[in-house]
């Protein structure tokens, strides 16, 4: 697979507390990945970059880091990298710097060396595209502490996205499902004042459909027992499509 000879190429030059992250794209048709980075921590490609078909790229991100990635698609910037994306465009520009994704965005999120790595696949501010994470090595097989499990959001929820939720291109087809908070903003499904806490906060219709979907991914604010995994000492690949 390409994927795997970018990574074993990236293995050469990496320090030795870098942690690599492996971006491919397995979409048809071009994607611009976006990455924010957690408050005080680097930007790592200044926050966006172009990925075609089949394409995959390796991103050395220094000892505990935190952000996210996500994926962004029917972009279209001119050369001094100004434009637009149909979804999870960060304010016109391909390089994010600092800048979110505009829900709904399916978010790959990480912190790292905290002592342990967190990740996970989050819906909670809506979907536009499968992602996946698969930890490169790791401890996970040897030491019960860390699962080191690949997680997924593989299925197509635009197409079973509920009305209400739906976003569409031109009034055509779907390209992205809100999150019941952005779509309603109310409380119960924000989490907000009385059912802000997990103990007030419950699944919902909609985050119900979210999860049944995609198992192993955040369906709502609080959905961390299934959703949040943990691994040391992996690099990790993340798959679009």
């Amino acid at each position: 697979m390409v994927f795997w000879y970018f990574y074993l190429l990236a293995l050469s030059f990496q320090g030795s507390d870098a942690t690599v992250f492996t971006l491919e794209n397995r979409c048809k048709n071009t994607i611009w990945p976006g990455i924010q980075s957690g408050a005080g921590h680097p930007q790592l490609m200044d926050g966006g970059l172009k990925l075609r078909a089949g394409q995959a790229v390796n991103i050395n991100a220094p000892k505990g880091w935190s952000g996210r990635f996500w994926g962004r698609k029917w972009c279209s910037f001119d050369k001094f990298g100004k434009g637009t994306c149909v979804t999870g465009d960060c304010g016109g520009v391909l390089k994010c710097v600092g800048a979110g994704g505009k829900p709904p965005a399916t978010l790959a999120e990480f912190t790292l060396d905290s002592p342990k790595d967190f990740y996970d696949v989050s819906l909670v501010d809506g979907y536009n595209m499968p992602i996946s994470i698969t930890p490169l090595g790791g401890f996970g097989s040897t030491n019960s502490k860390y699962s080191c499990k690949t997680i997924r959001c593989i299925s197509d929820l635009n197409r079973r996205c509920p009305n209400g939720l739906q976003v569409r291109k031109n009034n055509g087809p779907i390209v992205g499902c809100k999150s019941a908070c952005m779509a309603f903003n109310k409380p119960e499904y924000c989490c907000t004042g009385q059912y802000g806490g997990p103990q007030n906060c419950k699944p919902n219709h909609y985050s119900k459909i979210f999860k049944a979907a995609c198992p192993t991914s955040y369906s709502y604010a609080y959905d961390d027992p299934t959703s949040t995994f943990t691994c040391k000492g992996a690099d990790y690949l993340i798959t679009f499509c």
